[in-house]
Protein backbone atom coordinates (compact mmCIF):
# COMPACT_ATOMS: atom_id res chain seq x y z
CA UNK A 1 0.00 0.00 0.00
CA UNK A 2 1.43 3.57 -1.09
CA UNK A 3 1.86 5.62 1.82
CA UNK A 4 -0.60 8.44 2.54
CA UNK A 5 0.48 11.51 4.24
CA UNK A 6 3.61 9.98 5.57
CA UNK A 7 1.63 6.94 6.95
CA UNK A 8 1.41 3.19 5.75
CA UNK A 9 -0.82 0.82 6.31
CA UNK A 10 -1.05 -3.09 7.12
CA UNK A 11 -3.44 -5.35 4.55
CA UNK A 12 -4.97 -8.67 5.67
CA UNK A 13 -7.89 -10.28 4.05
CA UNK A 14 -10.50 -12.61 6.32
CA UNK A 15 -11.65 -15.09 3.75
CA UNK A 16 -14.26 -16.20 5.88
CA UNK A 17 -16.04 -12.78 6.03
CA UNK A 18 -14.31 -11.77 2.35
CA UNK A 19 -13.31 -8.55 3.74
CA UNK A 20 -9.72 -6.98 4.13
CA UNK A 21 -8.34 -5.44 7.46
CA UNK A 22 -5.78 -2.87 8.10
CA UNK A 23 -4.66 -0.89 10.34
CA UNK A 24 -1.88 1.95 9.95
CA UNK A 25 1.81 1.27 10.67
CA UNK A 26 4.40 3.09 13.03
CA UNK A 27 2.29 4.64 15.47
CA UNK A 28 1.48 3.33 19.00
CA UNK A 29 -2.67 4.85 18.51
CA UNK A 30 -4.75 2.28 16.95
CA UNK A 31 -6.25 3.66 13.29
CA UNK A 32 -7.91 0.63 11.57
CA UNK A 33 -9.99 0.35 8.29
CA UNK A 34 -11.82 -2.14 6.65
CA UNK A 35 -13.04 -2.62 3.21
CA UNK A 36 -14.69 -4.88 0.41
CA UNK A 37 -12.61 -4.11 -2.18
CA UNK A 38 -9.25 -3.47 -3.21
CA UNK A 39 -10.91 0.11 -4.87
CA UNK A 40 -12.85 0.37 -1.10
CA UNK A 41 -9.51 -0.65 0.97
CA UNK A 42 -7.52 2.27 -0.36
CA UNK A 43 -10.12 4.93 0.15
CA UNK A 44 -11.12 3.22 3.61
CA UNK A 45 -7.40 3.49 4.59
CA UNK A 46 -7.08 7.82 3.15
CA UNK A 47 -10.29 8.23 5.13
CA UNK A 48 -8.73 6.66 8.35
CA UNK A 49 -5.78 8.80 8.27
CA UNK A 50 -7.98 11.78 7.49
CA UNK A 51 -10.04 11.28 10.26
CA UNK A 52 -7.16 10.23 12.73
CA UNK A 53 -5.51 13.40 12.01
CA UNK A 54 -8.62 15.60 12.14
CA UNK A 55 -9.02 13.91 15.67
CA UNK A 56 -6.02 14.97 16.93
CA UNK A 57 -6.48 18.44 15.48
CA UNK A 58 -9.90 18.69 17.39
CA UNK A 59 -8.62 17.35 20.56
CA UNK A 60 -5.22 19.66 20.53
CA UNK A 61 -2.41 16.47 20.35
CA UNK A 62 0.44 16.27 18.36
CA UNK A 63 -0.58 13.14 15.92
CA UNK A 64 1.91 10.27 16.19
CA UNK A 65 4.47 10.33 13.43
CA UNK A 66 5.36 7.13 11.82
CA UNK A 67 8.94 7.95 11.69
CA UNK A 68 11.34 10.09 12.95
CA UNK A 69 14.42 9.33 10.94
CA UNK A 70 16.32 7.85 13.67
CA UNK A 71 17.23 4.45 14.12
CA UNK A 72 19.10 2.19 15.97
CA UNK A 73 21.01 -0.72 14.96
CA UNK A 74 22.58 -3.53 17.04
CA UNK A 75 25.24 -5.72 14.81
CA UNK A 76 28.56 -7.35 15.31
CA UNK A 77 32.34 -5.79 15.99
CA UNK A 78 32.93 -7.79 12.59
CA UNK A 79 30.12 -6.35 11.04
CA UNK A 80 30.70 -2.77 12.40
CA UNK A 81 33.96 -2.82 11.05
CA UNK A 82 32.93 -4.50 7.53
CA UNK A 83 30.27 -1.01 7.25
CA UNK A 84 33.54 1.14 8.01
CA UNK A 85 35.41 -0.27 5.31
CA UNK A 86 32.56 0.47 2.79
CA UNK A 87 31.72 3.73 3.60
CA UNK A 88 35.24 4.99 3.93
CA UNK A 89 35.77 3.45 0.65
CA UNK A 90 32.40 5.58 -0.70
CA UNK A 91 33.91 8.06 0.81
CA UNK A 92 30.87 8.30 3.18
CA UNK A 93 30.20 7.93 6.90
CA UNK A 94 29.39 4.89 7.95
CA UNK A 95 25.94 6.87 8.80
CA UNK A 96 25.20 7.81 5.07
CA UNK A 97 26.77 4.90 3.41
CA UNK A 98 23.82 2.57 5.47
CA UNK A 99 21.32 4.95 4.86
CA UNK A 100 22.07 4.98 1.36
CA UNK A 101 22.39 1.66 0.75
CA UNK A 102 18.76 0.63 2.81
CA UNK A 103 17.39 3.18 0.63
CA UNK A 104 18.58 1.61 -2.76
CA UNK A 105 17.16 -1.86 -1.04
CA UNK A 106 13.87 -0.32 -0.12
CA UNK A 107 13.00 1.35 -3.23
CA UNK A 108 14.17 -1.79 -5.51
CA UNK A 109 11.91 -4.02 -2.53
CA UNK A 110 8.99 -1.49 -2.82
CA UNK A 111 9.57 -1.18 -6.72
CA UNK A 112 9.04 -5.40 -7.21
CA UNK A 113 5.40 -4.85 -5.16
CA UNK A 114 6.68 -7.04 -2.26
CA UNK A 115 3.52 -5.79 -0.29
CA UNK A 116 1.96 -8.70 1.14
CA UNK A 117 -1.66 -9.56 1.76
CA UNK A 118 -2.12 -11.59 4.60
CA UNK A 119 -5.27 -13.94 5.18
CA UNK A 120 -6.37 -14.82 8.50
CA UNK A 121 -6.83 -18.12 9.60
CA UNK A 122 -9.14 -19.16 11.19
Amino acid sequence: MKLYKGYAGSIEFDDEDMVFHGRVLGIRDIVTFQAESADELVKSFHDSVDDYLAFCKEHGTEPQKPYSGKLALRTTPEIHALLGKAAASDGKSINQWISDTLAEVARKRVDEGSTKVRTRAH
